[in-house]
């Protein structure tokens, strides 16, 4: 956790007050975390992501800063979770209805690139539907298999995702959010004080993430099958 830099936080000044409990010195004007609750804090959300993740809970990765993003999407990948990690609309999750159609719109004009209809089509029209789908796929692409609200939302860089945070607070759904020392801990169900600028110290956070979400589903597969072979030899 060292090694990869988890321990450092902002700058002294950009300390949000309510993260004081989890910062363990200042040294040379950055905020350093306290690991021993870092470490803490990850091994209670693993376990809570492998226990949804057994029950077929749906996860949602959340993360547009530049050093997360490709991190966002390759772990939400890695697990079968959904992602945004380019731009959270407004309405993402509070106004789902209309998301929904957004999101078939992509899949059906996917569809229709695949089958080569776009070549049919005059060369303006073909334009235009090739940017809206590019359009489409760059912010919902990580949403085309997401039938219904996720079930938990994991977030990256809070000060940044704050209406992505305000519309799980507006429906309840529970959120997992790495905080550096500028963030609020009062606005998160679940969190881990780490840093959240670090690729590195991202990556190896997600991959905690990934590997619980994958072992949880595993369990949950075990249990599906089992219960299978016994209806059948009923």
């Amino acid at each position: 956790m060292v090694k990869v830099g988890l321990h450092f936080g902002h700058q002294a000044r950009k300390r949000n007050p309510k993260m004081a409990p989890y910062i363990y010195a200042e040294k040379n004007g950055i905020h350093i975390i306290d690991l021993i609750q870092t470490y803490s804090h990850l091994k209670q959300v693993c376990q809570v992501l492998a226990q949804n993740a057994a029950q077929r809970k749906t996860f949602l990765f959340v993360g547009t800063k530049k050093q997360a993003a490709k991190l966002v999407a390759n772990t939400a990948l890695e697990c079968n979770a959904f992602y945004v990690n380019q731009r959270w609309l407004g309405g993402m999750l509070t106004n789902w209805q209309t998301m929904k159609k957004s999101i078939a719109k992509l899949n059906e004009l996917e569809a229709a690139e695949k089958r080569g209809l776009f070549k049919t089509l005059p060369k303006k029209e073909a334009a235009s539907s090739k940017k809206r789908k590019d359009r489409l796929e760059k912010y919902l692409g990580g949403l085309k298999n997401m039938l219904t609200i996720p079930d938990i939302v994991i977030i990256v860089g809070q000060p940044e995702e704050m209406n992505a945070v305000r519309e799980c607070k507006k429906l309840g759904i529970k959120t997992i959010t790495i905080l550096d020392t500028d963030c609020d801990p009062s606005l998160a169900d679940l969190f881990i004080p780490a840093n959240d600028d670090s690729v590195r110290s991202l990556k190896f956070i997600f991959t905690q993430f990934s590997t619980a979400i994958q072992q949880g589903t595993a369990k949950a597969v075990t249990k599906q099958s089992l219960n299978s072979k016994q209806f059948k030899s009923k």
